[in-house]
């Protein structure tokens, strides 16, 4: 997540949908007193400030609106630019369950996605629960329940969909690449059968029709 009030923005960092790639490029422009809460370099660097900050919730890499009231007024955070990156959910499952795969702290989605072949990781109750219950809209609702969102940037489409947001910082953000690539194939069909396919049409749908995807 990135808080900017100097250019009156926030970023919300929703998991797995290339938001790692974005934070860098604003970092590369941050204001002095940009809030940068993350894992990246200058988001590292400045992680002592959050330990004076009374925050509703967490504040961490993939904080959602709620967690920040404390940190923002609810006026402050109702005229921000609010942006965050959405991604198909089916190429999502498929970086998720070989992201976590990757990991090697203790949590018990890691020891699922370790344990299990993709196809039972996608089947199993805490899967579907987790993903269903964090749907793209929960992570930009604000405490009252009230959806604060500016913008949805499509990674399909990251270049195009960004220029409202480029137009309200008042520069270009240049080539936006992807970092933190799982090792996978591009192609996440190739991960699918109809049984597998069919059940994160169903624990996704809420973003699915939102964002008018498709397998």
């Amino acid at each position: 997540m990135i808080i900017s009030r100097g250019r009156r923005y926030i970023f919300v960092h929703i998991p797995k949908t290339g938001g790692t790639s974005l934070s860098l490029a604003l970092e590369d422009r941050a204001m002095k007193d940009d809030i940068l809460i993350g894992d990246t370099p200058k988001a590292t660097q400045r992680r002592r400030r959050l330990k004076t900050m009374t925050p509703s919730g967490r504040l961490w890499k993939h904080s959602g609106l709620r967690d920040i009231a404390g940190v923002l007024s609810d006026k402050e955070i109702e005229a921000f630019f609010v942006v965050t990156l959405v991604r198909n959910p089916w190429d999502r499952m498929v970086s998720y369950y070989h992201w976590l795969r990757e990991q090697n702290w203790d949590h018990a989605a890691v020891s699922l996605a370790k344990s299990s072949v993709f196809s039972d990781f996608l089947k199993h109750a805490d899967t579907q629960r987790v993903i269903k219950a964090a749907n793209y809209a929960s992570y930009v609702t604000d405490r009252h329940g009230v959806k604060q969102c500016d913008l949805y940037v499509k990674l399909e489409e990251l270049d195009q969909d960004l220029t409202p947001f480029e137009q309200h910082l008042g520069f270009s953000l240049g080539k936006v690449g992807q970092i933190n690539r799982s090792n996978r194939d591009p192609d996440y069909r190739v991960y699918y059968d109809d049984k597998t396919a069919e059940a994160v049409a169903q624990f996704c749908a809420t973003d699915i029709i939102r964002f008018g995807y498709s397998f």
